[in-house]
């Protein structure tokens, strides 16, 4: 995910279905470059494609991205923790030293 490419192509995807050649348009690489982008996608089990025809449709997978978001989530309630603790840490040792 740390790549801007491959949030660009969720980003398109969360609006809905699309083929490769929509994804591949607002970008400024070749294409089998930015397959590779797909492929890691693909593999990673956050989007899945379907091949009819000639055409290649990609989809969203939205479990993988919704254990992300929980993961995040727990992550964010450790560190405001963390922070919290800390500014009550540095309060005392403010009100310390006014003393």
């Amino acid at each position: 995910m740390a790549d801007p490419t491959r949030r660009a192509v969720i980003e398109q995807l969360a609006s809905g279905p699309a083929s490769v050649s929509e994804l591949h348009a607002p970008h400024q690489m070749a294409l089998p470059t930015f397959m590779r982008h797909l492929k890691v996608l693909e593999d990673t089990g956050i989007m899945r494609s379907i091949k009819k025809g000639r055409v290649r449709t990609c989809h969203i997978e939205a479990a993988p991205l919704i254990e992300a978001q929980g993961w995040l989530a727990w992550q964010r309630e450790i560190w405001e923790s963390r922070l919290d603790n800390l500014d009550a840490l540095a309060h005392n040792i403010a009100n310390l030293k006014d003393t």
